[in-house]
């Protein structure tokens, strides 16, 4: 009974800073995807580039990406620029976390892009289409469809690792819960509380990719683009 009490008691108490600290982490996830959508379309493109350097910077970047901890690029990333420029905590951040979710995109689209049948390439070719004319209406089109399963799991994972910014003092749902849980020493109740917060959180964006990915139909295969 306690227990519960104790979770009323911080939800009438915080539930506000908990609500403001809720979008801090949507605002900063999202803004972060967007960066790493740019920069996992282009090293996608580098990952299946015909040109051999490219290729090697793609498998370098995608390497030490995925090789070292999230935390241990959020702290370089922020001390490092900051003996060059002055960001603040969230701008900070987000540029992390658009790094880091950047290489897991790349492979994404990586992976959509060579599942499309090489001969809709041929065909768009034959046609008199140049390589990147084609794969800007034929291929990237069909291999965004494709990719937006795996996209909205990385969303998940993104919102979820966007926890970590909390170290770098930015206002999250998970700094607020150390905030809070340092003032009413009760931390299995307030982690508890957030818990709730992020799964709510999860579940709303899982419910809008399941809607999308029914809406644009990605499970179903399609016949070829070019006849």
């Amino acid at each position: 009974m306690d227990f519960f009490q104790n979770i009323i008691g911080i939800l009438s108490e915080h539930g506000l800073a908990f609500l403001q600290a809720s979008w801090m982490t949507i605002s900063i996830t999202i803004i972060s995807l967007l960066f790493a959508m740019i920069i996992g379309i282009i090293f996608a493109g580098f990952k299946i580039s015909s040109v051999k350097f490219l290729n090697r910077v793609s498998d370098l970047y995608i390497g030490i990406i995925r090789g070292t901890p999230l935390i241990v690029q959020i702290m370089f990333l922020y001390y490092g620029i900051a003996n060059i420029l002055t960001l603040n905590s969230f701008t900070a951040g987000a540029l992390a976390l658009s790094i880091h979710t950047g290489a897991y995109i790349a492979e994404i689209f990586r992976g959509a892009v060579q599942s499309i049948d090489r001969g809709q390439m041929e065909a768009a070719r034959s046609l008199g289409m140049s390589y990147p004319l084609a794969m800007r209406r034929i291929i990237f089109p069909q291999a965004l469809k494709r990719a937006i399963p795996p996209l909205g799991n990385q969303f998940i994972i993104s919102l979820k690792d966007s926890s970590l910014v909390a170290y770098i003092a930015v206002t999250d749902l998970y700094n607020t819960a150390l905030t809070v849980q340092g003032e009413n020493y009760m931390p299995f109740e307030t982690y508890f509380v957030v818990g709730l917060y992020y799964l709510i959180i999860v579940l709303i964006f899982t419910w809008f990719f399941n809607r999308l990915e029914k809406k644009l139909d990605v499970s179903k295969p399609k016949g070829a683009a070019i006849a």
